[in-house]
């Protein structure tokens, strides 16, 4: 039931008034990890999801690490680190310190300083606020630098299906949840995003359900994935130094097993086994 969805959400509001980039990070894919910090990954997501609204598309989804070395977060590395103190922390008015909540589930305060970052351009094709639902352990009272933001109870989150406002679901869970969440608190004309959603049921690239992947940046063996509205997708090869190559484009999305058989086949043959992320310091360079 839709109403068994929204009870285990958090919601808050975002006010479109805030800036939208006219510099669009660039094109390809970001720089890791200077994107996380520069804004760069910020501007391209919302440089993509505002033409995505401006050319229809009602429903979005946009997918890319939540954190530099996400797969090491629970041993905090120092990029970890320094993004959850220098960028999220700053950004919504809190102290990262040791078993703080947010050094605790910096995933989960990081993906509501995208939402705030992603926000207003979701909303500035309609010109009204955008509000967003989170089911991951955001504490959001503690939050200080909210802005024009506005939390709610759950219990009044049914009104916003009679509003006009954007929504944005933070990492709702599978895909059969999608559409139930968007019918029981979207509205109809406006924008919907799926934003960071950490569960798949596709064993694919991107989404099953219709909805257009603006922007998108998956790992993938010895590489990486990406896809920035109205693009084509890439693949492109991590090379030993941390540093990135393209190899193919794609005007419509390939499969999964596709992209990692050419980025892993490459790896090899030029690097053989020698192209291993997992080396000491690997990775960890501004």
């Amino acid at each position: 039931m839709a109403s068994s969805v929204l009870m285990t959400l958090s919601l808050f509001s975002i006010p479109t008034t805030a800036f939208v980039p006219f510099i669009d990070g660039g094109k390809g894919m970001p720089v890791l990890y200077k994107g996380f910090f520069n804004e760069q990954i910020a501007k391209q997501a919302a440089t993509a999801v505002n033409k995505a609204v401006s050319a229809g598309k009602k429903k979005i989804e946009v997918n890319f690490p939540s954190v530099p070395n996400v797969d090491e977060v629970r041993f905090g590395t120092p990029l970890n680190k320094k993004f959850g103190t220098s960028v999220v922390a700053r950004e919504l008015g809190l102290k990262y310190t040791p078993g703080s909540n947010l050094s605790r589930n910096l995933i989960a305060y990081s993906n509501i300083y995208w939402a705030k970052k992603i926000g207003p351009a979701l909303g500035s094709g309609i010109g009204s606020k955008v509000n967003a639902v989170t089911a991951e352990q955001v504490f959001l009272d503690e939050i200080k630098s909210k802005g024009n933001l506005n939390t709610l109870p759950m219990s009044k989150s049914s009104t916003l299906s009679s509003s006009n406002d954007a929504l944005i679901a933070v990492n709702p869970g599978g895909e059969e949840t999608w559409d139930r969440l968007y019918n029981a608190c979207g509205a109809p004309d406006a924008p919907f995003c799926i934003l960071n959603n950490a569960y798949s049921t596709t064993y694919g690239l991107g989404n099953k359900r219709g909805y257009e992947e603006a922007y998108y940046l998956k790992r993938i063996s010895k590489g990486w994935v990406f896809r920035s509205f109205p693009g084509p997708w890439e693949a492109y090869l991590e090379k030993p130094d941390g540093t990135v190559e393209l190899l193919k484009t794609y005007n419509t999305k390939p499969q999964l097993n596709e992209v990692a058989k050419l980025v892993r086949e490459e790896s090899f043959s030029r690097y053989a086994i020698g192209n291993d992320r997992w080396t000491p310091g690997f990775g960890e360079r501004l």
